[in-house]
């Protein structure tokens, strides 16, 4: 992060004044006279703060000012003034941007929380054109990799939005990287030295979603033994990420609503509404409008939610990134597991870029990092893979029919498959839904969904078990 500060003035015991003291906080410090040395000072060297007087021949503060915009300069700057210039000081602050003035005579502990502030400001302009540059070089953004059109236009929206207070509705099928895109756009906005919380709205119960989200009092329900503060409290000055928003509860959605249009939240038992400063990200893998018209979503909400829309592509629709996010896999897998895989053999991405990959790059990540553990060193070899992935003959897929195996044969639908299979697996429970859902990895409120839409009362001749 850069420290130093270029101090603007025709004063020269200002100068010396601003500079000792300056000093004295830690800061190093430059000097120009007027408007026009400073801008030669700044092509030479860039600066975390400019600190520049209003008043001085040749270009004036305000010029400079004005000049620094048209050339698209960010460098934070703190206007100095004297009580006469107030009023022309606050007009630069919102006209040209300026990040501050501050009135003369100069209070040191004033001038030390403005200078720590703009250099923080400094600093994430700084992250965030790296972030761009990394962006527009190596066709990543932070864990998110893809050089395919349809990656780039993410990209490009994620850029775009981030900097704003607008809600997003980020959706896509399981896997493609929704909380990814979230991070993206915390980690690229200016609350990104706040937390980012998420929160899975389908792997909670309906009864503790409100105080998961609102918090709760002491006593405000029967096991409420301590006050305790919600996600929004949580993700103050930060960002809140809702996912699987499809999921939450009707009556849960209406005070969502309510909490996101005052952006006042209180907590259940609570008498008071606290106020909170929170930017709202969801996301989904359903169709957000056959949610609204199976009345499982309300349309106030999604519109309240909607104002900036991200789709995700499937991995199958973009298979050129395969081989660059497998390679990134591998680099990240490698440091985790203490392993020194090299790379991915040309017979593995073959089969890589074959793949339907239903799960999407979560599946792909699970396939790699298995890959990685079995491999341990040297590349990655189509007999490290697991299941379907493995060539023909390879133990990993000699597997003998029985009760809890399922079969499947190229050609079967994927939907049917992901049908029979959890046939499969409530016969092997009993048919107790509860542990179904833990096997295959849904929520239990998603698996009710599956079954609903099978259109099944019954499963094998009968009744499936909601116990535990």
């Amino acid at each position: 992060m850069r420290s130093d500060v270029l101090l603007v003035d025709d004063d020269e015991s200002q100068i010396a004044d601003l500079t000792e003291m300056l000093s004295s906080l830690g800061f190093p410090v430059a000097s120009a006279t007027d408007g026009r040395q400073a801008l030669n000072r700044l092509a030479a060297t860039p600066f975390g703060v400019i600190l520049t007087d209003l008043m001085m021949p040749s270009m004036d503060g305000f010029a400079l000012l004005k000049e620094l915009a048209a050339r698209g300069d960010r460098t934070p700057a703190i206007v100095l003034t004297a009580f006469g210039t107030i009023d022309q000081a606050v007009s630069i602050v919102h006209d040209l941007k300026a990040f501050w003035f501050l009135e003369k005579p100069v209070q040191p502990a004033v001038l030390r929380t403005l200078v720590e502030r703009a250099m923080q400001q400094s600093a994430l302009l700084e992250e965030t054109e790296r972030l761009n540059r990394q962006l527009c070089y190596n066709g990543m953004l932070g864990d998110l990799v893809g050089e395919s059109p349809a990656m780039q236009e993410i990209f490009s929206l994620i850029r775009q939005v981030a900097g704003t207070t607008a809600s997003v509705l980020i959706t896509g099928e399981s896997g493609t990287g929704k909380e990814l895109v979230a991070r993206a756009i915390h980690q690229l906005s200016a609350r990104r030295d706040c937390p980012f919380v998420a929160v899975n709205c389908a792997a909670l119960p309906e009864s503790l979603i409100e105080s998961e989200l609102f918090g709760h009092e002491k006593g405000s329900f029967t096991g409420a033994i301590d006050r305790r503060a919600g996600c929004f409290e949580q993700a103050q000055g930060g960002t809140l990420l809702l996912d699987e928003i499809g999921e939450m509860p009707i009556g849960t959605q209406a005070k969502l609503l309510r909490v996101l249009e005052d952006s006042k939240v209180r907590r259940l038992g609570g008498a008071h509404d606290i106020p909170i400063n929170v930017r709202v990200l969801a996301a989904t893998n359903q169709a957000p409008e056959k949610a609204i018209e199976q009345k499982r979503l309300r349309e106030d909400l999604y519109y309240r939610l909607n104002v900036f829309h991200l789709s995700l592509p499937p991995l199958r629709e973009r298979r050129g990134d395969i081989p660059a996010i497998a390679a990134a896999l591998v680099a990240n897998l490698n440091k985790k597991h203490s392993c020194r895989v090299a790379q991915i053999s040309p017979q593995v991405l073959a089969r890589f870029l074959e793949h339907p990959w239903p799960g999407n790059v979560r599946e792909l990540r699970n396939v790699v990092e298995r890959a990685v553990i079995v491999a341990g060193q040297g590349d990655i070899q189509p007999h490290h893979l697991p299941g379907l992935l493995a060539p023909a003959g390879h133990p990993a897929v000699q597997r003998e029919l029985s009760d809890d195996t399922l079969q499947v044969r190229v050609g079967d639908r994927l939907d049917e498959i992901e049908k029979a299979y959890i046939q499969l697996v409530l016969k092997y429970t009993n048919n107790n839904k509860t542990r179904t859902a833990e096997i295959v990895g849904l929520s239990l409120r998603t698996l009710h969904n599956k079954l609903h839409d099978y259109g099944q009362a019954k499963v094998n001749g009968q009744s499936a078990s909601a116990g535990d």
